[in-house]
């Protein structure tokens, strides 16, 4: 039979693993199923990350790239920007973006050109995974829609599972073989086939009815972060109304063993997941006519942060008797997150923006990203590079808390400094929250 012959394959990697997509989702899974032993082939539409990789070089900070070096070496890696080669695939994993259109509502134009893209080149025997984050139904309304019309029977040509994705960039105790994996089929024989895709490579494959389940097992998991984050920040503007410190408050609720988990305010949401993925939800749940409120005052606030920070940005240098109009004003990390170089939604970005509208003069430091890429929402920051720390500033905005700036001392620096992570020992008149 076909599934056993793929199953077969899989299970003794001798089977070829497609990924389609090879970004901070795409390319750590890449490099797991080659320590394996897996035969990888990597396909992307920008042919400067193809390139790259081809070279034995990786685009991502902490994505090392001896492993790619080494296995285009032995010929088990290739990357490339030709998707007729899906044919020589035995799986094909999908790890492509799903933003938000300017409507806030989903974009999945690069799954379905994905989708487009392998359905003249698929074969039977082939098992097809969808890992990138979206709505409940995607799998069974995008996706096996297209390859049935393409000729083939989901569940006995071709196997189709979703899988979603949990990658936390940076995060060195779960490296892409802890972290447990959630696998929906579109039939029982297509959820044996995504097991055995994953078995090899993930220490525990968690095994669910359906890809629907599965789609909405990613979108409950960063909602529950998304409404958390959200009262956090709301709480951090009523207690500094109080003057309470929200970051001493969190440290000691923290104590608490049992019925509370802590979660820290910011200038908002950032990455690839937590400020997009509660609107897919929302959007899917209006076509039930179920009212999301609950989640979409959640995105509400979280959006709102950025603000609050600009606003917060003005009020402290009114404390030393400066407008914000023409103030020369350092933005501290352009990630969304310490420690890495994914830029990806980050608020820094969002804040940049507001204050330059508002007349101020302003830069950016970050120590992973020297200089700006293009981005699909702020494309004209593109080539504008990381600036010196110095007292030339009017003010300092700390927005990702890097551990490199572990060595700014503050109180020398002579520039107030509004830290929105909680990042900075309270100083007086030296360090603001915001």
């Amino acid at each position: 039979m076909i599934e056993s012959s793929l199953i077969q394959k899989l299970e003794n990697l001798t089977a070829v693993i497609g990924i389609i997509g090879l970004g901070y989702v795409g390319l750590p899974l890449a490099r797991r199923y080659l320590q394996i032993g897996y035969t990888v082939l990597g396909f992307d539409i920008d042919p400067k990350k193809v390139d790259q990789l081809k070279a034995g070089k990786s685009y991502i900070r902490h994505i090392a790239a001896d492993d790619f070096a080494e296995s285009i070496k032995r010929e088990k890696f290739d990357a490339t920007t030709d998707f007729s080669k899906a044919a020589q695939a035995d799986a094909l994993i999908l790890c492509v973006p799903t933003p938000l259109d300017k409507h806030r509502e989903p974009d999945l134009s690069y799954i379905i050109d994905s989708v487009d893209k392998i359905t003249g080149h698929l074969r039977p025997g082939q098992v097809v995974s969808l890992e990138s984050t979206t709505y409940p139904g995607t799998t069974e309304e995008e996706l096996k829609i297209r390859i049935q019309k393409a000729g083939f029977t989901v569940g006995r040509d071709i196997f189709l599972v979703y899988s979603p994705e949990r990658e936390d960039p940076g995060n060195n105790n779960y490296s892409t073989r802890r972290i447990p994996k959630v696998c929906g089929g579109t039939t029982p024989a297509c959820r044996e086939a995504g097991l055995a895709l994953y078995g090899q490579v993930i220490d525990q494959v968690v095994p669910v009815s359906s890809t629907k389940t599965a789609e909405a097992v990613k979108l409950m998991e960063n909602i529950f972060r998304s409404v958390n984050i959200a009262l956090v920040n709301e709480l951090k503007t009523a207690f500094m109304k109080m003057d309470i410190d929200i970051f001493e408050v969190i440290k000691a609720a923290a104590t608490k063993p049992f019925g509370y988990m802590p979660f820290y305010p910011g200038p908002g949401l950032g990455g690839h997941c937590i400020p997009i993925d509660p609107f897919y939800l929302t959007w899917k749940a209006r076509e039930y006519e179920v009212a999301t409120r609950f989640i979409e005052l959640a995105g509400e606030i979280n959006t709102s942060m950025p603000y609050f920070v600009v606003s917060r940005a003005a009020d402290v240098l009114n404390q030393h008797a400066k407008p914000l109009k023409d103030a020369k004003v350092l933005l501290l990390g352009l990630s969304y997150k310490a420690d890495v170089d994914d830029d990806r939604e980050s608020p820094t970005y969002r804040i940049m923006e507001l204050l330059e509208q508002k007349g101020a003069v302003v830069s950016y430091n970050d120590p992973y990203i020297p200089e700006i890429r293009p981005t699909r929402e702020y494309p004209h920051y593109a080539g504008r590079k990381s600036a010196q720390i110095t007292e030339e500033y009017d003010l300092i905005v700390l927005c990702t808390g890097h551990s490199q700036y572990d060595s700014i001392k503050p109180e020398a620096l002579n520039t107030p400094i509004l830290d929105t992570r909680g990042f900075f020992d309270d100083i007086s008149g030296v360090i603001y929250r915001g």
